[in-house]
């Protein structure tokens, strides 16, 4: 891979973290701020595995070795994965729509 393509591939899955992160403080807010259906355990739960996706992607780029750059993306996938599990949890317990739901899982899908 050419030092163009990488710093492409770098930029756009920097800014498709960044904008996940978004969405999951945002629904931190609304899981914290309703007046009909307030939750703080899992939304503290998802809002730390949610954003430490972006976190473990910045600091795997540039790796210092490629057993930390595999060490920082395995982190990632980790969060990923538990990140999904929450929103699975918050939908079946109707803390959040089908459709909410379905929107912020093919954003994980689309990182993974």
């Amino acid at each position: 891979m050419n030092k163009a393509t990488y710093n492409y591939y770098k930029v756009k899955i920097e800014d498709l973290t960044y904008d996940f992160a978004k969405k999951i403080v945002y629904l931190r807010k609304e899981l914290t701020t309703s007046t009909d259906n307030r939750e703080y355990v899992i939304s503290r739960q998802i809002l730390r595995s949610g954003t430490s996706i972006g976190t473990n992607i910045a600091e795997a780029v540039p790796p210092q070795s490629k057993a930390d750059y595999l060490n920082k993306i395995s982190i990632a996938l980790k969060e990923a994965n538990e990140t999904k599990l929450w929103l699975r949890l918050l939908k079946d317990c109707n803390y959040i729509t089908q459709t909410h739901y379905e929107t912020l899982i093919s954003a994980i899908v689309i990182l993974l």
